[in-house]
């Protein structure tokens, strides 16, 4: 089982997000962030590295897209025993992301409090959905935590083995799709609504 190297966090929900971090640094795992999620940290004393400084790429169109780029996918989704993707990554400078911390924009929120269509569509996310979908179908490699309620198994099994286990990877990854069905529903739900 190779060891976590790496980790990118992103945030709506920031419950816990700098103490686990910050245990997460402290077992010598590299931090990624993006935006808000990254100033938080930062001021929460850890060392983090920008999804532009990873990507060579700022983030645009007022955060509408951060983290949709090949050095952050292409970091997730590499099959870790296969060789010709091991040296696709090298060749294109991409490094390996192990640990993905993401949890959505609360859309469910929003819509119910009552809003405008253009606030809803901006409260669609896109970039963690990509995310997290992704580190679910590399499951085999990639951890994916998508609810704060999860950060102290995970730690506990990090400091025990140095990443997680596959049964643990596993379960995590059905949570992942059944958010990320669920969530959709939810969109859908909103839409089939409004009438233009």
């Amino acid at each position: 089982m190779e060891k976590i190297e790496r980790a990118l966090i992103s945030v709506t929900d920031k419950t816990g997000i700098v103490e686990f971090a910050k245990e997460l640094e402290l077992l010598g795992i590299e931090i990624i962030s993006t935006g808000g999620t990254a100033r938080v940290l930062r001021e929460g004393g850890v060392k983090v590295i920008d999804i532009s400084e990873l990507t060579g790429f700022p983030e645009i169109l007022e955060g509408r897209v951060k983290t949709l780029h090949p050095k952050v996918h292409g970091g997730i989704l590499f099959k870790r025993e296969k060789e010709d993707h091991i040296e696709t990554i090298k060749k294109h400078n991409i490094k390996p992301i192990d640990l993905i911390v993401v949890n959505l924009y609360a859309f469910e929120k929003v819509v119910e409090k009552g809003t405008d269509l253009d606030t809803a569509i901006e409260n669609i996310d896109i970039g963690g959905s990509t995310l997290i979908r992704a580190g679910a179908k590399n499951f085999k490699y990639v951890t994916v935590v998508i609810d704060p309620n999860d950060y102290s198994k995970i730690l506990e099994e990090i400091k025990k083995y140095g990443n997680t286990t596959l049964q643990t990877r596993f379960k995590l990854a059905k949570k992942v799709f059944k958010l990320t069905s669920s969530y959709d529903q939810i969109i859908y739900n909103y839409f089939f609504n409004i009438h233009i």
